[in-house]
């Protein structure tokens, strides 16, 4: 029986040390989850525009409270561009759903690699320039230059890439065509210069 009792007490003890064993060695795995970065929900793009000589501030504003739903944005345009006129932009996007609103703008600034807007006017109502630049030293977008032409009637689309190619050609000068990535938002705002 003391025989038949340490063979039982071996085959125990081996037991538990594979069980050991292999709980350190997949407890100990390289494979770290990856982090997922959950898409934020944007419900509004707002544009203020300040006129470099000083005057009323015009604000562009895109809500769109049920996101991807039925419902089409409301868009709002404070008033009308002056012509030959600079105007100093800078853009806001939030998360309106939520109280108080996220405002997702800073997540945008932290991943400013990762980010660009892009400006797309049409009928020549304006042109416009970056006035920020990531680590990298390529265009964000928060920050604009928006300089209006001679009288006419357009649109401006206003659009947030998720993971452009910054370094495509064309693409830093803010050409969307071959920008690549995801659209996070897009807001298409009727201007009207006069």
């Amino acid at each position: 029986m003391i025989t038949l009792k340490n063979k039982y007490t071996k085959t125990i003890k081996n037991l538990a040390l594979v069980l050991f064993v292999a709980t350190v060695f997949t407890a100990c795995s390289d494979d770290d989850p990856e982090v997922v970065n959950e898409e934020e929900l944007i419900t509004t793009l707002t544009a203020t525009l300040t006129p470099s000589g000083g005057g009323t501030e015009i604000i562009l504003k895109s809500v769109d409270l049920d996101g991807d739903g039925p419902n089409a944005p409301v868009i709002t345009v404070s008033a009308n561009l002056t012509a030959n006129t600079d105007y100093t932009g800078v853009l806001k996007i939030e998360n309106e759903t939520e109280s108080p609103a996220e405002d997702i703008t800073v997540e945008v600034l932290e991943e400013d690699e990762e980010h660009q807007f892009f400006f797309t006017p049409t009928n020549n109502v304006a042109t416009v320039t970056y006035n920020d630049m990531d680590g990298n030293g390529n265009p964000i977008g928060v920050r604009f230059i928006l300089t209006t032409t001679t009288a006419a009637s357009g649109n401006l689309t206003i659009t947030l890439r998720h993971e452009p190619v910054k370094t495509a050609s064309g693409v830093n000068s803010g050409d969307i065509t071959n920008a690549g990535g995801e659209t996070d938002v897009q807001a298409v705002f009727p201007v009207t210069v006069q």
